[in-house]
């Protein structure tokens, strides 16, 4: 049996789950809840339903959207177990921040019978 599940999380804004819900594909080690990866994770916010906005989750916990973007999010997600109900924070900027809420957690895979 493997030591590690590789997964789909979705989490939610705690303030309004309805906008900027975030997902992210992880790997995470089966006794502890966390992430295992040491690399750079991929994952999206939709923020209005119509535009996904991708990044990546760099080491540092730095939410990368990219070259053209000059956001500078980040998260203690790698510091988060991660479980159903599991919260971390969002931060925005310097002065502001959110709280997710991990509301799903699925396997990579599941769907297509490979697991």
């Amino acid at each position: 049996m493997s030591d590690h599940r590789d997964v789909r999380v979705l989490a939610l804004w705690r303030d309004d789950p309805r906008e900027a819900p975030l997902t992210v594909d992880l790997r995470i080690d089966v006794a502890t809840g966390l992430m295992t990866s040491t690399w750079d994770v991929f994952g999206a916010f939709d923020l209005d339903g119509e535009a996904r906005r991708p990044f990546v989750l760099r080491r540092s916990g730095e939410i990368d959207f990219g070259a053209a973007c000059e956001l500078k999010w980040s998260a203690n997600l790698r510091d988060t177990k991660i479980a159903v109900g599991a919260c971390f924070t969002v931060r925005w900027n310097e002065t502001d921040s959110g709280e997710y809420k991990i509301v799903k957690i699925a396997e990579l895979g599941a769907k297509d019978g490979r697991k």
